[in-house]
């Protein structure tokens, strides 16, 4: 309880409460429906309160932009340095979509400046997923908001599934983002892997039996 209180305040601060709220309630539907078909389980609970959180706190342009102007970065760097006369920062932003020969995103520099930059952006973080959301219009970002969609899906279909036999295949199931990784070209081709693993496990799911299986006694 206290590790989804702690992710719920995050999700508030990343975008709102009622942001916040959409997780928590999704946590509680997953966490009753588990009790009543499986009294003392928690594992289905459990895969979802953690792989629900990675889908919703994605590390997008505004929340780089948050961590930034959030009193943390300055906090690191006067832990760090007693003084400094330049702030240089390297990012590889989207929507500039300069790539290398490798055809990786490449990488620009932006000067102290960008901390402005940075508020401005951190202040506009309502625009996420909104038809004025920029960034949203991106491949990765296009991608990201499908996962999610996909994964509240499959958080319906889990809810109405479970059984005592059919546990390990919900949390399988729950566990799918996990196999999510990186960014940009790295995060599309684990993308494409957790797709293709997802549609293996809901088959799984739906064949399982409601109730395990028993070994005749040898």
């Amino acid at each position: 309880d206290d590790v989804i209180a702690r992710r719920v305040a995050f999700l508030s601060a990343y975008q709102n409460a009622a942001y916040a709220r959409r997780y928590a309630d999704r946590v509680a539907t997953l966490r009753a429906a588990e009790a009543k078909a499986v009294p003392g389980s928690t594992a289905v609970t459990e895969a979802v309160a953690r792989n629900l959180f990675k889908l919703m706190a994605i590390k997008d342009e505004y929340e780089v932009a948050r961590l930034y102007t959030d009193g943390s970065f300055a906090a690191d760097l006067a832990k760090q340095f007693q003084s400094y006369d330049k702030l240089e920062f390297h990012l590889a932003p989207p929507i500039l979509g300069r790539r290398g020969s490798d055809g990786k995103p490449r990488k620009s520099s932006f000067g102290p400046w960008m901390m402005k930059g940075f508020r401005l952006l951190a202040a506009m973080k309502g625009l996420r997923g909104t038809a004025f959301d920029l960034f949203g219009y991106t491949a990765e970002r296009r991608m990201e908001r499908q996962a999610l969609s996909e994964y509240e899906a499959d958080l319906d279909l889990i809810a109405g599934a479970l059984a005592p036999g059919r546990v390990e295949a919900a949390a399988a199931l729950a566990s799918v983002p996990a196999l999510i990784r990186g960014y940009g070209h790295v995060r599309q081709a684990s993308a494409g892997k957790a797709a293709a693993e997802r549609s293996r496990l809901i088959e799984r799911l739906k064949q399982a039996p409601p109730e395990p299986s028993l070994r005749a006694a040898e």
